[in-house]
């Protein structure tokens, strides 16, 4: 017997929800990468790199380093602000953070953007450079997978 009682879900309608929220987050991250870097340039900061690996439905960053030319340098303390759009929301939320979560949440919003679900399976690693100097951001992306090959004969 069908249960009447319960509206059926509108799979459109959610993922059309779920594609602007997306869209929305998506476009705050120039205005948080030109936060950021203000943050590290006022710290000397020129460059970052930051680790990351993951597989098996898991994934980090691995390594976070600061260079103020070819020194390598601690980062700077303090707060960033950066906006947030928490899911389901329209309006995004100021949030101050380390220049490490700053970083990281940078790092893994890029990822999504990129290459949503790079933990999953064989998974991925990489390295990003966030090149102060110049204002750009480069990801250097492996990605893992497993192959099979099958023959078959018959005579």
């Amino acid at each position: 017997m069908t249960d009447t009682t319960q509206a059926a879900i509108d799979m459109d309608s959610l993922m059309s929800k779920y594609a602007a929220w997306e869209a929305a987050a998506a476009a705050l991250i120039p205005d948080n990468k030109a936060r950021l870097f203000a943050f590290l340039a006022s710290a000397n900061i020129t460059r970052v790199t930051v680790r990351f690996d993951g597989e098996g439905d898991s994934g980090q960053i691995e390594d976070i380093t600061a260079y103020a030319g070819d020194a390598q340098v601690a980062l700077p303390g303090g707060k960033v602000a950066s906006l947030d759009l928490p899911y389901g929301q329209i309006e995004p939320v100021e949030r101050w953070h380390s220049a490490e979560l700053a970083l990281e949440t940078m790092a893994y919003d890029l990822l999504k953007e990129k290459h949503d679900g790079w933990e999953n399976s064989d998974g991925a690693y990489g390295e990003f450079t966030f090149d102060v100097a110049a204002g750009t951001i480069t990801l250097d992306y492996n990605e893992r997978f497993m192959s099979s090959e099958q023959y078959c004969y018959s005579w």
